[in-house]
């Protein structure tokens, strides 16, 4: 019989427990075991390491008693993974068929990293195939379910990561956020949803989308984590030419954030009319309350609005046209058994293996790099993030932050978004600004909705300016 019988909200207080002997860590390993089970249901995990999470958890309380001060940063920490996240000899898949069976043979450096600190993981959780969604309705192993709500989406395409924090069943977990992905469904299930600046973390090992926009983040239930997370991952990698070489702060010790704050927003993003009535109003609130302690907040003009999703969607989906390039059942991936000769191998593999929203993608960025519509399509494309980053650059010159809602309603009713691709592209509006540019964000919890459902509210930071913006948030969700 365990002894652990509530959720706990941060490492800090799993800590607290486990050294003044209240629990042992193998009870709190099998407690989120046990946590799995119940809300199988929702299909957040697509495999779960039980054996060698206990083996693991058994071991680290070995040592922990044998050299109490010998452990690492993380012990207590009980993770859950992406399936784009490589983890040696475990299998990965990116919820696609084109992988199935597919074992990894290294891990990607932010695991090794969270490893040497002794976290413990404890599964492989579901996502949108290829990170391609903003649902989890798009995967091989079928939908994740919101635990408020079964017959409402998680969010995607971290919406596994998402219900995996929301159901209790690990601390934390990781995602990737290639225009939103950790942060909408953070923002779906009521959680913290954290994207670093763009290079902060080590793509090694994290199977790309979109490499000029993928990024590693952290979804939990408390700042904290998210930033003891981040302060064992971040940091240079030979294996990573884009891996920034900045020296990484102690996020987890810097969290006080000293005097009153100054943040931007923009008119056109509130009165967008795509915005549902009670989150405009809840984020006006939100405003009030920040002015009511001091804080600056100000509408500052930004009418690229609008551009933001276009210029995404060229953008992602041409790189996205060459990163799946590789999985053609020759190098890599599934090879169709209904292929007669060398061009129906490709044919039909690719055909079969992929879904159709990666189809989709995929043919719409091959079109945008053909001859003869590369300078229309792909050439502008870059133009417009130029301007849009050299915008939000400027407003972060003059702001500590930019206020933006995470995302324009709450979670829909599953299968709406699949009639119509568009309107599900459009619903990520308010998160690909911080993709396009490179810069960190952090969604928060802000309210309930009458539906039931939880939403949230994004703030924006300068680059690897984390520091700042784990501070202010912690001081938010605190007040």
């Amino acid at each position: 019989m365990t002894k652990v019988k509530r959720k706990y909200q941060s490492l800090q207080a799993v800590q607290a427990d486990l050294f003044n002997n209240k629990i042992q860590l193998v009870e709190l390993v099998n407690y989120y075991l046990n946590q799995i089970e119940a809300t199988k249901e929702l299909n957040a995990y697509v495999e779960v390491y039980a054996e060698e999470a206990q083996k693991r958890a058994l071991e680290l309380e070995q040592n922990f008693k044998r050299k109490p001060d010998s452990v690492g940063k993380l012990f207590g920490m009980v993770i859950a993974i992406k399936d784009v996240i490589c983890y040696k000899n475990h299998e990965i898949t990116a919820a696609s068929k084109i992988l199935e069976g597919f074992t990894s043979v290294f891990s990607a450096t932010a695991i090794e990293r969270l490893l040497e600190e002794d976290a413990i993981i404890i599964g492989r959780v579901n996502c949108d195939q290829f990170a391609m969604g903003s649902t989890n309705e798009n995967s091989i192993y079928g939908t994740v379910k919101n635990a408020i709500d079964n017959e409402r989406v998680a969010g995607g395409s971290s919406g596994g990561s998402a219900v995996a924090v929301q159901a209790d069943t690990c601390l934390a977990a990781l995602g990737s956020d290639t225009g939103g992905s950790v942060r909408q469904p953070a923002a779906f299930c009521g959680n913290i949803g954290f994207k670093p600046t763009y290079g902060r973390i080590s793509r090694y090992g994290l199977i790309a989308y979109a490499s000029s926009f993928d990024q590693i983040g952290v979804i939990s239930d408390s700042i904290y984590d998210a930033a003891i997370l981040l302060e064992i991952m971040a940091g240079s990698d030979e294996y990573d030419s884009t891996a920034s070489e900045k020296a990484v702060p102690s996020y987890s010790k810097k969290l006080a954030f000293n005097g009153n704050a100054k943040i931007a927003y923009f008119d056109t993003a509130l009165n967008h009319e795509s915005l549902d009535a009670e989150i405009r109003q809840s984020t006006y609130d939100l405003i009030e309350d920040l002015k009511s302690k001091g804080n600056t907040v100000e509408a500052v003009p930004f009418d690229l609005l609008e551009f933001l999703i276009p210029a995404y969607y060229v953008l992602t989906t041409a790189e996205a046209s060459s990163n799946l390039a590789r999985f053609d059942g020759i190098r890599y991936g599934y090879r169709s058994p209904n292929a007669t000769n060398f061009e129906e191998t490709y044919l039909k593999s690719r055909t079969e293996g992929f879904s159709e929203e990666v189809k989709r993608r995929i043919l719409l960025g091959t079109f945008v790099l053909s001859s003869g519509y590369y300078d229309a399509y792909y050439t502008k494309a870059q133009k417009v993030r130029r301007l849009i980053t050299e915008r939000t650059n400027a407003i972060l010159a003059e702001y500590d932050f930019i206020l933006m809602p995470t995302a324009p309603t709450t979670a829909f009713k599953i299968g709406n978004s699949l009639k119509d691709p568009v309107a599900m592209y459009l619903a990520d509006v308010y998160t690909v600004q911080a993709n396009l540019t490179g810069i960190p964000a952090v969604s928060l919890p802000l309210g309930i909705h009458t539906d039931g459902l939880p939403f949230g509210v994004q703030f924006f930071g300068n680059k690897f300016e984390e520091e700042k913006l784990l501070a202010f948030a912690n001081a938010i969700v605190n007040d």
